[in-house]
């Protein structure tokens, strides 16, 4: 009957009879009784485990010596502990843990921390029930599998054991996301690791639809399929090539309804009538989400059985484990958040009035990404043919935009059943927005950058980069290096020529830190209200996209937000180090929560040095305590703040993070290579200027060096004694550094980065409005 419709399969050299066959297969089918209940057991011990961690960042015994999880009360008791052998007992050591879990014990035993974890594992609990009784129901029965969900050993996640972990991010691994599966996700015991390959990703594939029967993929969901594929011993590429053919495979089919005249009327009729039961009709060129259940059933089963089909299961089958999904485009249009346009449309309005700019912008391969989306709505997110009325901000006069024409946004293709947000914590232009996200790659999940506050972003960036290219700050810089990161924290340390000119970088940071923290409020808003539909979502921020994040995930845990947030990264980040409040947001990430640090990074040090530095920074420091969070050193390599920018992308691939496009990395590092180089130059030319000298350069424009490695210079007029000129250019530089102490000097040079900070500020502002105007036309 539905050959000839465009999702049918297009082998036509397979006879009926063949694929007939083909159709029957099925979990039932391909698995004897016993390797169906060795199935149902896995998948009980997995959720199991998963149940052990969130206890275990509850547990005060957490990363403590073994000796002291048995409570011992008096000196005595700990020496004579079987677990402690008294000719190498450290007692000091031994308090100072007890002291520790005594503050543990306390900070757990408040009435919110006691109700976060009921909470935490309530809802998880709720997931694990409906999950095996919705795989017993396939696989065997609803209460033989929930039998095993109760009697399932949890085994004990490594990725929930204490790590901290130093990166040099100078190379890439491209096996680097396999091994962190296995490190991560460790493989629990099954005979069914035994099975040939094609049956362990039939399994699989079948269980991942049946997950997505629950009318959700949920991030519980997600981190189950990781640690079902590392069990069964499949890469991480079978996971990630099978969800996106699903993605595809749902949405194709229900696109094809849309040409049904009584499809049309009915979308027409929930646009007009703004009842939302998916999404906005039209979004992303599909008119047909507003569509009741029952008109498309056979339609969507049958696409995606065809689609299904080449993986072994057939249709019948593959329609069977989607249940409701494989019948209603309601709730294919929801699982897709009205495929992409809520987290690009009108929803995002009522954001922007209360964080400028808010919105979240898809990153493409496009020169000026940027410019494909607005401040104030989103073309996308109209219906065929209507234009919008967008006033520019720079004028009072108005311009209709038309519709996006982007194959990104309208093609189905395009669409996964994951969603990363990326969020940039300082710009320099507008194209830092998103221009830093395109080191993850679409072919693991959508890709979206977080923009909010262009201005109070930009005017950081502008002024963090003023400061450290000043006069100053060389000089104070080689002063820090003297001490550790943590004794400048105390300000009394910070020399005082850095200290003078801290006014052009202390507001800004204020301001954007503030704006930070609403920002993060509104993206958690905009989560639990489901921008990204029923799909799980992972974080990346840096300096303050960290914060972003920081206070999304705060913001989640007020409100009992669970099953949202996939994964965490937070690079560089100004935000505090305590384990209570990482305690709190571990509960709201069901993966991977990871803190990157660097103990070098002094321009984070001198910005948060106004701030409770007793706290302690998370950005400079590992987070104690919890076994749940991944410490990563990477002093090794960022020597400072500006630095994440280019090397972000090489981090997240060190640390087998999914979805990293080996060929952005290595454009970040020769973009990053290239600024140092004319850092270097500019430093070069700054120290020769100080000298009365200028650099010599090759026919080529590069500094020529002597045998020691440093910089020619010459004098900028001929003649003089070459000796004499080194003691006065030595003594010139003397003075040039001591007059940086010098007030007048210091107020004088702060005064000339505001208004250079001001001037960049602006133009970054109009290059970004011009390139919107740009592509309106």
């Amino acid at each position: 009957m539905f050959k000839h419709m465009p999702w049918a399969s297009h082998e036509d050299g397979k006879s009926s009879e063949g694929k007939n066959q083909e159709e029957e297969k099925s979990l039932t089918t391909i698995l004897n009784i016993d390797q169906r209940g060795d199935l149902t057991l896995l998948i009980a011990s997995i959720m199991a485990s998963m149940r052990k961690a969130i206890e275990m960042n509850f547990d005060a015994n957490a990363t403590l010596s073994y000796g002291l999880t048995k409570t011992p009360v008096s000196e005595d008791e700990k020496i004579a502990s079987t677990n402690t052998d008294p000719a190498t007992a450290d007692v000091g050591k031994l308090d100072q843990e007890k002291k520790l879990k005594e503050r543990r014990q306390k900070e757990l035993s408040a009435p919110k921390m006691k109700e976060l974890k009921e909470d935490s594992l309530g809802f998880i609990d709720q997931w694990r029930t409906n999950v095996i009784e919705r795989i017993g129901s396939i696989v065997n029965s609803k209460e033989e599998a929930t039998s095993q969900l109760h009697s399932a050993p949890a085994k004990t996640p490594t990725d929930h054991a204490h790590t901290d972990t130093k990166v040099d991010t100078v190379s890439a691994d491209s096996e680097a996301a396999d091994t962190a599966l296995k490190e991560i996700f460790p493989p629990i015991d099954t005979p069914l690791s035994s099975l040939e390959e094609p049956t362990r990703i039939l399994i699989l594939h079948s269980t991942l639809l049946l997950l997505l029967s629950l009318e959700h993929y949920i991030a519980p969901s997600r981190v189950l399929l990781l640690y079902l594929t590392s069990s069964l011993h499949l890469p991480l590429s079978v996971l990630t090539s099978d969800e996106e053919k699903i993605a595809k495979g749902l949405l194709e089919a229900a696109k094809h309804m849309s040409g049904d005249e009584e499809t049309q009327k009915k979308a027409e009729e929930n646009k007009h009538s703004r009842k939302w039961k998916v999404g906005l009709a039209s979004v992303a060129g599909a008119a047909l989400i507003g569509v009741t259940g029952g008109l498309a059933a056979p339609l969507v089963a049958a696409g995606v059985g065809s689609v299904m089909g080449g993986l072994g299961l057939g249709a019948t089958a593959a329609a069977g484990y989607l249940g409701t999904v494989a019948g209603s485009t309601v709730i294919v249009g929801g699982l897709f958040g009205a495929y992409g346009g809520k987290m690009t449309g009108q929803m995002m309005d009522a954001y922007a009035k209360e964080v400028s700019d808010f919105a979240f912008l898809p990153v493409k391969e496009d020169p000026h990404p940027l410019s494909s989306k607005t401040t104030t709505g989103d073309s996308a997110a109209l219906p065929s043919g209507e234009k919008k009325e967008i006033k520019d901000p720079a004028s009072d006069s108005s311009k209709p935009l038309s519709p996006t024409s982007d194959n990104a946004i309208n093609d189905p293709s395009s669409r996964r059943l994951r969603v990363t947000i990326g969020i940039s914590g300082w710009l320099t232009s507008s194209d830092d927005v998103t221009h830093p996200w395109r080191i993850l790659s679409p072919s693991h999940a959508e890709i979206f950058a977080l923009r909010y506050e262009l201005e109070a972003l930009m005017n950081l960036g502008n002024s963090i980069a003023a400061m450290v290219s000043s006069a100053a700050w060389g000089y104070a810089k080689s002063e820090m290096i003297k001490h550790t990161i943590f004794a400048e924290l105390s300000a009394a340390l910070w020399p005082i020529a850095i200290l003078k000119i801290g006014r052009v970088v202390d507001n800004p940071f204020s301001v954007a830190k503030t704006r930070s923290d609403k920002a993060g409020e509104l993206l958690a808003d905009a989560l639990i209200h489901k921008a990204q539909g029923e799909r799980p979502v992972t974080l990346v921020g840096y300096s303050l996209g960290a914060r972003v994040i920081y206070s999304c995930l705060m913001s989640l845990a007020r409100r009992k937000a669970f099953g949202l947030v996939e994964s965490a990264v937070l690079v560089g980040s100004p935000c505090p180090s305590t384990t209570g409040d990482w305690r709190v947001m571990r509960s709201m990430v069901a993966s991977r929560l990871v803190n990157v640090y660097s103990e070098n990074d002094y321009v984070l040090g001198f910005l948060y040095r106004t701030s409770s530095i007793q706290y302690g920074v998370a950005g400079l420091q590992k987070v104690e305590g919890l076994p749940g969070v991944e410490n990563v050193d990477v002093s090794e390599t960022v020597s400072g703040h500006l630095r994440y920018r280019y090397l972000v992308g090489a981090i997240l691939k060190k640390i087998g993070f999914e979805g990293v496009d080996l060929k952005a990395v290595e454009e970040e590092a020769e973009a990053l290579k290239k600024m140092d180089e004319e850092e270097e130059m500019k430093s070069y030319a700054e120290k020769a200027k100080s000298q009365g000298k200028s650099i010599v350069k090759g026919a080529d424009g590069k500094i020529l060096f002597d045998k020691d490695g440093k910089p020619l210079m010459e004098r900028m007029w001929k003649g003089g004694n070459k000796e004499e000129e080194k003691a006065e250019g030595e003594g010139e530089g003397k003075s040039k550094a001591k007059g940086q102490d010098d007030k007048d000097g210091a107020d004088e040079e702060a005064e000339r980065l505001e208004k250079e900070v001001q001037e960049r500020t602006q133009q970054g502002l109009l290059q970004g409005m011009a390139q919107k105007l740009h592509i309106s036309k």
